[in-house]
């Protein structure tokens, strides 16, 4: 197939672009920044820019499949840029006839209280739902590999602080997914027709909570953190907190921390384990894979 990757520079999209090319696919590597150094030999950059219409002539053309992987944290007016650019995206997907567009979300675990964040997520869904094309969503939760921002905030976490005084939170239910799971259900789907037009949670073996995510991690690391967990730090507050405690970029980690309210764990009618199965990957190995990665 003729693939495209809108958002090829970023922590999914750099290895779903390699991971195509090794598959045999044709890939078209999109984003601001993409050059023929960023990709293996092969793959086809496209410069350009979801916010300059101009920029776009031509992205689509020839694609049998797309995936989004765009999301603007980083803009205080994340909600309204994510907006624009999924209607942007969907207009020219469908007018190039594009068969279907793969759109990486997240899970949300209450959709009657979402944050900003995910509400946003969910609105880009609707967006591209309105297309020409057979649209496919998974929704993961904390992807853990050594350029996930999730991930990096736990890292530095357990780096710093010996002693970590934390919101509630931090016993929320979560599911994480390995990076290579990840990648591995976002290509898998491609040969399975019944994906088509509908939407799934894709997520690790096993629920663990936040901190026993921390404490996975610290173990891996050979330190000993002790947790003391605070019920006056609200999502706002310890949004805050981690302005302090991690080299995330405060725009990134304040929408992370808000999302960390409700448990975001896969559901039973949801799983896409069912519709693609994989070799799934222990939280813990997915863990000593990304530290290693990142060392």
């Amino acid at each position: 197939m003729r693939a495209l990757v809108v958002g090829a520079t970023g922590f999914v999209g750099s290895r779903l672009v390699r991971a195509l090319d090794e598959a045999g696919h044709d890939v078209v590597a999109f984003s601001r920044s993409a050059d023929s150094e960023s990709f293996p030999e092969g793959v086809e950059p496209f410069a350009g820019d979801l916010g300059d219409p101009e920029s776009l002539e031509g992205l689509c053309d020839g694609v049998d499949v797309a995936y989004y992987l765009i999301h603007s944290l980083t803009s205080e007016n994340f909600a309204e840029l994510d907006r624009r650019y999924a209607a942007r995206f969907r207009e020219i997907a469908s007018e190039a006839g594009v068969d279907r567009v793969v759109y990486l979300s997240g899970i949300s675990g209450d959709e009657t209280d979402l944050s900003p964040h995910l509400a946003s997520r969910r609105e880009v869904e609707t967006v591209l739902a309105e297309g020409a094309f057979d649209l496919t969503v998974l929704r993961a939760a904390v992807i853990i590999g050594p350029e996930s921002a999730s991930f990096r905030i736990v890292n530095d976490l357990t780096d710093r602080l010996p002693v970590l005084v934390v919101p509630q939170w931090v016993r929320t239910p979560c599911q994480p997914i390995g990076i290579q799971d990840a990648i591995d259900y976002l290509i898998g789907l491609l040969n399975v027709d019944e994906t088509r037009d509908k939407t799934y949670d894709i997520g690790g073996p096993s629920v663990c909570s936040y901190e026993s995510l921390l404490r996975m991690t610290a173990d891996r690391k050979g330190r000993t953190i002790r947790i003391i967990p605070v019920p006056v730090m609200t999502p706002k507050l310890s949004s805050h907190w981690l302005r302090f405690t991690t080299d995330v970029q405060y725009a990134i980690a304040r929408p992370l921390a808000e999302s960390m309210r409700h448990p975001v764990t896969v559901r039973e009618d949801h799983d896409f384990q069912d519709a693609v199965p994989i070799d799934q990957t222990p939280i813990e190995t997915a863990i000593a894979a990304s530290l290693a990665e990142s060392s």
